[in-house]
């Protein structure tokens, strides 16, 4: 059966727009903080500037985002989502014992969205928010679900193994595209090699 996907958590937003037309407000600048990012990394995103791109005043957008590190956390907590649900996907899809490389699958996954997006790239190898630990830590308890689901590993060895997998692939993947906007094709190899070899002990 398929785990249920969670809810839409809250954006980390200072206040939350209740009426149509604040929320459209505020979508609109996340779209043009988005723009921006792509076009010029984190230090382009000055409250001005997004209003600017936005076609809307700094005043109407700063009871919701007042300044440049409440945009990124914003932004970091919508991409943080997104990678979230990749993992549940990965998690949910059945197993197939001949075929299946569930960690194969799931690192092209991850990396297909950095190769998609490169505001992400700029988030995840620039900015470090106050939802980065927690997002990670719920990556790490997604990935153990996974790999007791698909029997790589037994539940309780799952909750041990999971944290170390996860934050040595994070760690390895940033880097890769550090080196390469499409990531280093060499380094995403090894590290599919190195966690095959660490699950298969």
């Amino acid at each position: 059966m398929a785990p249920a996907r969670t809810p839409a958590r809250p954006l980390p937003l200072r206040r939350q727009p209740n009426q149509a037309r604040s929320r459209d407000k505020v979508a609109r600048a996340l779209a043009a903080a988005d723009d921006l990012l792509d076009e010029a990394g984190p230090d382009a995103l000055t409250l001005n500037r997004v209003a600017e791109r936005a076609g809307l005043t700094a005043g109407a957008l700063h009871q919701y985002l007042p300044d440049r590190d409440a945009i990124l956390e914003v932004l970091a907590a919508r991409y943080h989502e997104r990678l979230e649900a990749l993992m549940v996907d990965a998690m949910a899809r059945p197993a197939d014992p001949q075929a299946d490389d569930p960690i194969g699958t799931t690192l092209a996954a991850v990396a297909e969205v950095y190769r998609d997006t490169a505001a992400l790239r700029s988030l995840r190898l620039g900015h470090q928010g106050t939802s980065s630990r927690a997002h990670k830590l719920r990556m790490a308890a997604h990935l153990a679900r996974a790999l007791a689901a698909r029997g790589l590993v037994d539940g309780a060895t799952a909750e041990r193994v999971a944290p170390v997998i996860f934050f040595a692939a994070d760690g390895v993947v940033q880097e890769a595209f550090r080196r390469e906007p499409g990531g280093d094709p060499d380094l995403l190899e090894e590290l599919g090699s190195m966690l095959r070899a660490y699950l298969s002990r």
